[in-house]
This record gives structure tokens, C-alpha cells and sequence, in this order.
């Protein structure tokens, strides 16, 4: 089975066991997640009052690796602001897109304004 990225919705669908979930325990076993989006759930829910230590371990099993963001990513997510921006996109999105781009595989999220993107990542929605 081919890898895939998986967004930070797509992974907190999973932990708070809202819709979607169903898909993206399905894909944990070959997920990627960039570092930034496991930066962002880990602050979603200590934010949220989980226990920090039990939280980064849902989030490492939730995933097969948490890839490092690196200077080819940083520029491409730099790069995408302009087409990304009028949907709403955050750095840690496109740090996300950045890292399927780079390793050419599709990325699963949640939200679906990324459905309109137009820059060369095929984009699956998990609900």
C-alpha cells in the first residue's frame, strides 16, 4: 500500500472520533504527517486539556512517521501563499500540501475548501 499525508483535521477527525474517522484509521498505517501539523494537534488537544504525554501518544500511533519540515517544503509552503491565501490556508496547511507534494503521494483532509486548490497535490477528503 502507497503512503499518504494526512492533514491535521484529518487526524484530529480521528482522535475525537468525528466523521471521517472510519477513513483515516484506515490509512494510519502508511500516514505521513509533517512535524508543523503534529505541532498543531498536539496544541489542539493539550489546548483542549488532554494530558500532554497522552496526547503526543495518540498522536504517534495515530501515523506511520512525523516527517521533519525541511527547506524544499518550507519554500514550496512560502511559495503557495498567493494561491492559497483566498481559500483560507494557514503555514501549517501548506506545510502539509508541501510534504505530499515532495513525497508524491495524495494528502487526506477535512477541510474542504482544499477541494478548490489548484497546485499539483491530489487533494481526498475524509468526510
Amino acid at each position: 500500500m502507497s503512503r499518504v499525508v494526512l492533514d491535521s483535521s484529518a487526524v484530529l477527525a480521528l482522535l475525537h472520533r468525528e466523521p471521517g474517522a472510519e477513513t483515516v484509521l484506515q490509512l494510519t498505517p502508511q500516514a505521513l504527517i509533517s512535524s508543523v501539523n503534529a505541532a498543531e494537534v498536539q496544541s489542539r488537544q493539550v489546548r483542549d486539556g488532554a494530558n500532554p504525554r497522552v496526547a503526543w501518544e495518540n498522536l504517534i500511533c495515530s501515523v506511520e512517521a512525523i516527517v521533519p519540515f525541511d527547506a524544499q517544503q518550507a519554500e514550496l509552503a512560502g511559495t503557495w501563499i498567493s494561491k492559497t491565501e483566498p481559500f483560507g490556508l494557514s503555514l501549517g496547511d501548506r506545510a502539509c500540501l508541501a510534504l505530499a507534494l515532495t513525497q508524491g503521494c495524495p494528502v487526506y483532509t477535512a477541510d474542504r475548501a482544499w477541494a478548490q486548490l489548484q497546485i499539483g497535490v491530489e487533494i481526498r477528503l475524509v468526510r
